[in-house]
């Protein structure tokens, strides 16, 4: 650390040799007036510049940076801009040539150690101290990365990248969802030329011959046998592959015979849409682009969907180490395959990652179980049932048409949902008709024809439930194949396979406004007094009688409706008095322009029902005020984790509704 001389820190001591230049940043006034001066290298005696460059950091190390052009990415692009010399000092092998001087032969570790002493023995090693950084190892035999400076094979992607950008720009090619359009044209206008070569084994093997006499360098698609500038046969193809990425961007016609204009390639190019995930945009979809508008002349894909990453529970990525890790083939085994699919589908929202749970699985097994019982109800029901005639909507009562609108709506909403690709939406969709209409009305309200009506209402609500079932497993057969093709076998149809039948189509003129308003009423009337009887803990089967204070209208409605009504709320009768009064101790719920009273008196111990409500309430009273001066204690949210803190506010919740319900059941037998 002579006078005049300059400290830098180092972390590669061996590189020293490869110097050409010490960089400082120009505003740093330790160094004012040494820009343009040149220092000797050590051990070498090589003099070399010192430069001003404001990409040093002025307060990491010394603020003075060696320039190692060779064997560092960013000092090469500082020794780019300044037109450093550059030395390469090491072999292929890792060990140093005959630029490293006296340190010829020697392996990177054996250099480190001698020039490490050479220079503490001439004075010139201000200190050693420990440093942690991070250093680049071979993932297959964990070697240390040494960036060596060599000559690659490179494609100019400016000009293909603006072809890539302007196709999205214009619309033939969409990304969805679109807050991935932004990073894809981040990637593309910021993109530099492309290394193709690699150094491996295996791949395919770069076009390219170089004569060993005269150097001339051919590139053929054919095998080149003897150079045509100098006639020798001495002649070498280059041992290295193309990049992955290289061989992969080709994919969408290279699969199909290109270069030939095969009928395949005319069919299937461009593609419709590819899916894949955010990590490949730019090493894959982009490269895809940039190669398909060069060679084809057009996009290879018109849509690019992202899909979802799929994380555990705690949304954390799924990796052996934290041991988080869902097993597939576990999983379906446990819990079928059909369930698991559905619920990935059912979590992938656009632009949120998959937060995954057994729990969530099992809850959509359920599903699954719904739909194969459902569907075993009406199987047994139609066995003499030999083909599914059209159905005329004229003919249908007003349950059946109720059930073929909701069905219509649903299809128009699983279609809007698979073009704009919610999925989530899709399978909502799904999940909410069969289980919530289909199955638990739909159904239901088909068991009153099949056993009390005729033998032409008996055919005809036949014809419904299996019209309606055909065509739910040809709406959800995209997601839950398997289950919905095994109950297709047992459908009297004579066709294909699903997986070849036609997507089922939207029909407006199946959609029933006015059938699904008065149904709608009818199902609140039902809901509502079965909730009566399992808050006051009567069993759903026990018939109970049901006085409607409305006007003439909501006579009506019961009168065409008092079958479906008696039958799926388990009563003795139900009466419409516009002018009723509440029964002495009887339950009340309001349905739209109706009072709905449950008489009680002779159905419970009203007073063994009060006095076991009373102590459910202060029991849940006490448990809310416990988890509300939890959730009120900053110590608490300050240091509890966020899914705690959500577990409790979600106990909360629960025992809110509760206590509502238990409240509102005290209340209709506390009136005499």
């Amino acid at each position: 650390e002579g006078e005049g001389g300059i400290v830098v820190a180092t972390t590669r001591p061996e590189t020293l040799l490869g110097d050409t230049a010490v960089a400082v940043n120009p505003e740093d006034p330790r160094y004012e007036g040494m820009v343009g001066k040149r220092v000797l290298l050590p051990v070498l005696n090589r003099p070399i510049p010192i430069i001003g460059d404001s990409y040093v950091d002025m307060e990491f190390g010394t603020g003075a940076l060696k320039i190692t052009p060779a064997h560092d990415p960013n000092d090469f692009e500082i020794g780019e801009r300044f037109g450093l010399e550059v030395i390469n000092i090491l072999n292929p092998d890792g060990t140093m040539n005959e630029e490293a001087g006296p340190y010829k032969d020697m392996t990177r570790e054996e250099c480190r150690k001698r020039i490490l002493e050479d220079l503490r023995d001439a004075g010139l090693l201000v200190k050693v101290e420990p440093y942690i950084h991070s250093v680049g190892h071979c993932y297959r035999c964990s070697t240390v990365v040494e960036p060596y400076l060599s000559t690659q094979w490179f494609v100019k992607t400016a000009p293909l990248a603006e072809m890539a950008i302007e196709a999205v720009k214009n619309g033939k090619t969409k990304i969805v969802p679109p807050m991935w359009t932004k990073v894809y044209y981040e990637w593309m206008e910021n993109i530099r030329d492309w290394c193709i070569s690699r150094q491996i084994w295996w791949g395919h093997r770069i076009p390219a011959w170089y004569c060993k006499e005269c150097g001339e360098v051919a590139v053929s698609v054919d095998e080149i046998t003897k150079c045509s500038h100098c006639g020798s046969e001495r002649i070498e193809q280059e041992s290295d592959v193309l990049d992955t990425w290289f061989s992969s961007a080709l994919w969408p016609f290279a699969t199909m015979g290109w270069p030939r204009e095969t009928p395949l390639l005319k069919r299937y190019y461009p593609t419709s849409v590819l899916v894949t995930g955010f990590d490949i945009l730019f090493f894959w979809v982009a490269r895809m682009m940039m190669m398909g508008l060069h060679f084809r002349g057009d996009v290879p894909f018109h849509d690019v969907y992202i899909h979802a990453l799929v994380r555990d529970e705690q949304g954390q990525k799924m990796s052996k180490t934290r041991g988080n890790v869902i097993d597939p083939m576990v999983v379906m085994e446990k819990y079928g395959t059909d369930a698991f699919r559905f619920t990935l589908v059912a979590l992938a929202a656009q632009g949120r990652d998959i937060k995954m749970s057994e729990a969530r699985i099992e809850g959509y097994r359920h599903f699954i179980n719904k739909l194969w019982n459902a569907s075993r109800f009406v199987l047994m029901n139609t066995r003499e049932v030999d083909e599914i005639p059209a159905l005329k909507k004229e003919s249908l009562s007003l349950d059946q048409r109720w059930l073929m609108s909701r069905l219509h709506v649903a299809i128009r909403d699983c279609e809007n949902a698979l073009q704009g690709y919610h999925f989530d939406r899709y399978a909502n969709t799904l999940y909410q008709f069969i289980w919530h209409q289909f199955c638990d009305w739909g159904v239901e309200f088909a068991k009153i024809p099949l056993y009390k009506g005729t033998e032409q209402e008996k055919q005809q609500a036949q014809v419904v439930l299996l019209t309606a079932l055909g065509t739910i497993l040809r709406l959800a057969h995209p997601v839950i194949p398997f289950i919905t093709e095994e109950l297709n076998q047992f459908l009297p149809v004579h066709g294909e396979t699903l997986a070849r039948a036609e997507f089922p189509g939207y029909d407006e003129s199946w959609v029933d406004p006015e059938a699904e308003n008065e149904m709608n009423t009818v199902m609140d009337v039902v809901t509502a007094i079965r909730n009566i009887k399992g808050e006051l803990g009567v069993a759903l089967t026990h018939r109970v009688k049901a006085v409607c204070k409305g006007d003439s209208f909501c006579a009506e409605m019961v009168e065409r409706n008092r079958e479906r009504i008696v039958s799926l709320a388990f009563l003795d009768e139900i009466t419409v008095d516009p002018d009723a009064q509440r029964p002495p101790h009887s339950a009340v719920s309001v349905v739209g322009e109706m009072e709905i009273y449950v008489p009680l008196e002779g159905v419970i111990d009203i007073e063994a029902e009060v006095s076991r409500i009373e102590k459910n309430l202060k029991k849940v009273e006490k448990e809310l005020e416990r988890v509300t001066k939890k959730l009120g204690n900053r110590g608490f949210l300050s240091k509890a984790p966020a899914e705690v803190i959500e577990r409790e506010e979600r106990i909360r919740a629960e025992l809110m509704d509760r206590r509502e319900r238990l409240e509102t059941a005290l209340s209709h037998l506390a009136q005499g």
